[in-house]
């Protein structure tokens, strides 16, 4: 992590911990069996956490030691306090980023697959064609990361882009690493049909949902509204004769899915149901999250240039996170799936921010 180091306070979790060994020691808890289990899930994770707060608290002192011995008269006490610090040093930081990481609540959704929609927001065809670099660079970053990738939805502009796609990514941690990934990316160039050479700005949008399981959402047949229909757009004679395409709306809400990208009809709904499910989920979680009523517009916004959370500037071949105020170079690196520097740092920020919350002292 960069940044300065944090020295989060662990007085609140070794306060608790002590709570929960004595709750534990009461015969009386274990009257209810799932209070008792989730007691003890909370006692190991808060005993982690103070475990790696002594091992950071002792390793801390160590060095503190060392660096007093440093200033000694004794040259080789000197030089030996100089090796240890040398040592110790970064055995601190790697301690503290433990200790960060072990404070942090497990998110149940970082262990889920991850379904990436990609639409095209402002500015016509070229928005299109960007979005479809985006599928490419998410395509070529999974399969470099060894996970396994399926395209569940897409649809063709006329000039071949992209004006939505849903692309299922499964692997451990997709969802912990793209949930970043989620909002409006403004690219800047003079696109390809520019016979003035004029720079252009427009933008796409980008939603990370994580996958939901069959049984978290049960879809009733009496809530589908299901019909099918011929495939449009690239394919060649089959998608013109053979009613392959699925739309299913869910009645209840009114979300929307449309799959067309498989030949086969059954294939086609299996599809939509899975877009179906995880849009479901988020949008019951965004219910429970009164703060953020919709999460996945929250996500998205309106697709306009000004609700941007990363531009592509390809002029001064230059990628700006706003949100961290990071800038990259080598934009055809990363359009070809290395969004390393970018998918980690926003990670590594995101850590620091909910170690902060949690360690806050509260008024």
């Amino acid at each position: 992590m960069s940044a300065s180091p944090l020295r989060p306070d662990l007085t609140g979790f070794r306060r608790r911990l002590a709570e929960l060994e004595a709750l534990l020691a009461d015969p009386a808890t274990f009257a209810d069996n799932r209070r008792a289990a989730a007691l003890g899930a909370e006692l190991r994770f808060t005993s982690k956490a103070v475990k790696a707060d002594d091992v950071l608290v002792a390793l801390e002192k160590e060095l503190a030691e060392s660096r007093a011995l440093s200033a000694e008269a004794d040259l080789e006490i000197r030089a030996m306090a100089t090796e240890e610090i040398a040592r110790l040093e970064p055995a601190v930081e790697i301690a503290r980023e433990q200790l960060i990481r072990s404070i942090i609540p497990v998110n149940p959704d970082d262990s889920r697959n991850a379904l990436v929609e990609i639409r095209a927001g402002t500015g016509g065809e070229e928005a299109s064609l960007f979005a479809a670099e985006l599928l490419r660079a998410y395509t070529r970053f999974a399969e470099k990361k060894g996970w396994k990738c399926e395209l569940m939805s897409l649809s063709h502009s006329d000039l071949g882009g992209v004006r939505d796609a849903v692309l299922l990514i499964e692997g451990e941690g997709a969802t912990a690493l793209l949930r970043h990934e989620a909002g409006v990316h403004r690219v800047q160039r003079v696109p390809a049909t520019e016979a003035s050479g004029r720079v252009h700005t427009s933008a796409a949008t980008v939603a990370v949902l994580p996958e939901a399981e069959e049984a978290e959402v049960v879809l009733k047949p009496e809530d589908l509204d299901m019909s099918v229909a011929r495939a449009s757009g690239a394919g060649g004679q089959h998608v013109n004769k053979t009613e392959s395409a699925v739309q299913i709306i869910h009645k209840p809400t009114g979300l929307m899915v449309y799959c067309a990208d498989e030949r086969s009809q059954l294939r086609n709904r299996v599809k939509a149901l899975r877009v179906l499910r995880s849009r479901l989920l988020d949008l019951t979680r965004a219910k429970e999250r009164e703060a953020r009523a919709d999460a996945r517009k929250t996500q998205v916004g309106s697709g306009d240039r000004s609700e941007r959370i990363r531009t592509y500037n390809f002029p001064q071949n230059r990628i700006t996170d706003h949100r961290i105020d990071l800038t990259v170079h080598g934009i055809e690196q990363v359009l070809e799936g290395n969004l390393d520097q970018l998918v980690d740092a926003l990670f590594e920020a995101d850590l620091r921010e909910r170690a902060e919350a949690i360690t806050r002292p509260t008024a």
